[in-house]
């Protein structure tokens, strides 16, 4: 059967060694070898490196591009309380512009698809959540979007959260999120959580244990429920910077206690540098939990954004490669195997986090391909090599041209 589309000359990177053709057809890929002979219309690449689209698992489209109206913060309970007395006043037409220019940033570098909390609480209501529904159909052509609702200031302590949560969970979202630590009751909390995920069918992502003391970690409660309700393989947690105050072999228990939970890990490495240990004068801790030792134990992982140009992280430009980087240099890794996996935080690992099917360069599946100015993964970790062209379901979406040096 002919091809609609062969993107030839391409570096896989699990074989960085071999050039290879991809044939789309009908959105997905049909065929990959090294020459694909045929007449159907192509484009070549040079033997540039092709990735399977970069996942972002957690992200902040609803509270994106604030630092104009709200400025920074000097700690993680200011910048919560920032972004509160902010939102009551914020439009389903406000959240919905400033999370576009939020995700056209992520497209052009390459992400494909994305996992984004959103906040319900009577201050924002669902405006952000509507906006958001908005955003995720306007933007189809480019992105998967999935939507995660979540109460970021508490739910039990919160009222009139609760019915906010159910409404959405019944309307469109996708995933129940939660934020125990806010939470006067954080146990109550993450059971109400797996309830309302076990009535809707849902998968679980609560924000966890950002902080520094392991002697108050929430982590233990949400294995034992993950447990208890059979929920493994759907539940996620963000941040967990405690985790990074551990002895190494106290923190390896915990991976390997996730792992046999089925709770997957999100590290994000921009926010956890930016909060983490404002009470220290010297020797700052870097606050990032240590997700490529967890992977290593079996418990899946991803590094993620979670906020751009906010109280929380007021910088960021979309690109899930940048933050494979910066997490390189967090957690001092610079051999050419510790930058394959650092590439897979942000690729196939959060694809198996958000449990999403069709995902990867293989026959079959999704045609969605991000093709890097490098030619293999360890070469894109360690330039922050910009995409060329991203396609999804075999349409092109972005084009980046190549600068062009004018010597005298």
């Amino acid at each position: 059967m002919t091809p609609d589309l062969v993107l030839r000359g391409l570096r896989l990177p699990d074989a960085p060694e071999r050039v290879v053709d991809v044939a789309v057809r009908a959105g997905r890929i049909a065929a990959i070898a090294p020459e694909i002979e045929t007449e159907a219309p192509s484009e070549s690449f040079g033997g540039r490196l092709a990735l399977p689209g970069f996942v972002e698992s957690h992200v902040h489209l609803d509270k994106s591009c604030l630092l104009d109206r709200v400025g920074g913060a000097p700690d993680l309970p200011s910048a919560i309380a920032a972004v509160s007395a902010a939102k009551s006043g914020w439009t389903e037409e406000d959240v919905f512009a400033r999370g576009a220019r939020t995700l056209e940033k992520c497209i052009a570098q390459g992400t494909t698809r994305m996992r984004t909390h959103v906040e319900a609480d009577p201050r924002i209501g669902l405006r952000g959540f509507h906006a958001v529904k908005a955003l995720k159909h306007e933007y189809a052509w480019a992105i998967d979007l999935q939507i995660c609702v979540f109460p970021q200031e508490g739910l039990t302590n919160d009222p009139g959260t609760d019915p906010l949560l159910v409404e959405a969970c019944a309307t469109g979202a996708e995933v129940i999120g939660g934020c125990p630590y806010t939470d006067a009751d954080p146990h109550a909390q993450i059971a109400r959580i797996f309830d309302l995920a076990a009535e809707f069918d849902l998968d679980v992502d609560f924000h966890l244990d950002f902080h520094l003391d392991p002697a108050r970690m929430d982590l233990g409660e949400i294995c034992r429920v993950t447990e208890a309700r059979r929920w493994g393989g759907r539940v996620a947690v963000g941040h967990v910077s405690a985790l990074s105050a551990l002895p190494p072999a106290e923190a390896l228990a915990w991976a390997r206690r996730m792992a046999d939970a089925g709770v997957a890990l999100t590290v994000l490495p921009s926010t956890d540098l930016f909060l983490m240990g404002r009470e220290h004068d010297r020797l700052t801790p870097r606050g990032v939990a240590p997700a490529h030792a967890f992977h290593a134990q079996g418990c899946r992982c991803s590094l993620a954004t979670n906020n751009v140009l906010n109280p929380f992280t007021p910088f960021g430009d979309g690109s899930l490669l940048r933050m494979a980087n910066l997490y390189a240099n967090a957690a001092q890794l610079g051999s050419a195997e510790a930058f394959r996996t650092c590439l897979s935080l942000v690729t196939d690992q959060p694809a198996a986090l958000m449990n999403l099917a069709d995902y990867g360069l293989a026959p079959g599946m999704a045609a969605d391909v991000v093709i890097l100015d490098a030619p293999t993964p360890e070469a894109a970790v360690a330039e922050l090599a910009p995409p060329v062209a991203v396609y999804r379901a075999g349409r092109r979406t972005v084009t980046r041209p190549l600068p062009t040096l004018h010597r005298p």
